[in-house]
């Protein structure tokens, strides 16, 4: 992809995510039928204390600080500092770019490099790092449909039997595949029986012979050490960041008066980590905001509230990455500048 085509897309993505906040007052008004304005919303955000903005920075400091342990868990002698430092800067190229994934690869790579870590290290830091956040996305559909189902909420009996098939579905998958990353027959099962579904796809698209199995293969081989031995590390700062990240949904539903209730705050905040995979805006920016809201309503959130708490809650997990890592990675490189030097490349 050429430059300047990246650089366009990049605009284009950009100005969808704004429009699409722009005109969320209306879009939300226009799927419940209420009258939702700016200044409504405004004055919802007014009516906010600086207690509860002081708790949100803390909360919100403190899930960044939970996923250093996800990143100091992938790659041994990462400190707590560098950790942050990486995923400030990473988060601020992904929330910029559309398929920003691949630019904060990028910036990982250039950063960890000039602390002195290996190619390889690095490699499997995005590997494992990667492996831990796309697990934890497929587990928190099924936690947001367990939450639902355990409430007492009302639900029809064919909705709650295929959300209890849905999520059991959901877990048992996660199961086998991090089985598959802990044991080596596990890991040997699971390849035969993909490579027996891949058999069954047309030839013009068919994998070559045991691809899938073998890709299986060098993907354990790659993370066995880390996976082994850091793998609860790993969960539990997951497992962290993703609570404190629900707890500032929460004080942004308390802040603005539309909380409708425990279970249906997990919900929510379950399909919010879901739309950020939407491709055509970075990290989802916009239909995050708007599936939010909605999803807010449904469950009995007045409009203009759940609007506001969706706009409030994109802040704190999207717009506020962008000056944070901004000045991370401006610190970094000038860091990197006066000490002139990269460091002894790491064994580890």
């Amino acid at each position: 992809m050429s430059k300047w085509l990246r650089v366009v897309l990049s605009i284009t993505s950009l100005g969808l995510a704004a429009t699409l906040i722009v005109f969320l007052p209306q879009i939300v008004g226009t799927m419940t039928g209420a009258d939702i304005s700016w200044s409504q919303i405004g004055g919802l955000f007014a009516s906010m204390s600086w207690q509860m903005i002081a708790l949100m920075t803390g909360v919100w400091l403190a899930s960044l600080l939970a996923y250093t342990f996800v990143l100091t868990g992938s790659l041994p002698g990462l400190t707590h500092a560098q950790a942050l430092t990486l995923n400030a800067a990473g988060s601020a190229v992904s929330n910029l770019l559309p398929f920003g994934g691949a630019a904060g690869v990028a910036v990982t790579f250039g950063m960890t490099r000039g602390w002195g870590f290996t190619t390889r290290s690095v490699v499997v830091l995005t590997l494992v790092s990667g492996i831990w956040n796309t697990l934890f996305r497929f587990i928190l559909p099924a936690a947001g449909i367990l939450a639902l189902l355990m409430s007492g909420r009302a639900l029809s009996p064919a909705v709650a039997d295929a959300g209890w098939a849905g999520a059991i579905s959901i877990l048992v998958l996660v199961a086998v595949v991090a089985s598959a990353l802990y044991w080596e027959s596990a890991a040997r099962v699971l390849g035969r029986a993909l490579d027996a579904v891949a058999r069954l796809a047309p030839r013009r698209i068919r994998p070559a012979e045991n691809w899938v199995s073998d890709a299986l293969t060098r993907l354990r081989k790659d993370t066995t050490d880390v996976v082994h031995s850091r793998w609860a590390r790993l969960s539990l700062g997951m497992v962290a960041f993703l609570v404190l990240q629900w707890l500032i949904l929460v004080l942004c539903l308390q802040a603005t008066g539309s909380y409708p209730g425990l279970a249906e705050s997990i919900a929510v905040f379950a399909l919010s980590r879901v739309l950020t995979s939407a491709l055509a805006t970075p990290s989802g920016a916009g239909f995050m905001e708007a599936g939010t809201a909605l999803a807010l309503v449904a469950f009995g959130a007045p409009e203009a509230g759940a609007t506001a708490a969706a706009i409030l809650f994109g802040f704190w997990t999207y717009t506020i990455e962008i000056p944070w890592g901004g000045l991370a990675l401006g610190g970094w490189a000038l860091f990197r500048r006066r000490s002139g030097d990269a460091g002894p490349v790491r064994t580890r």
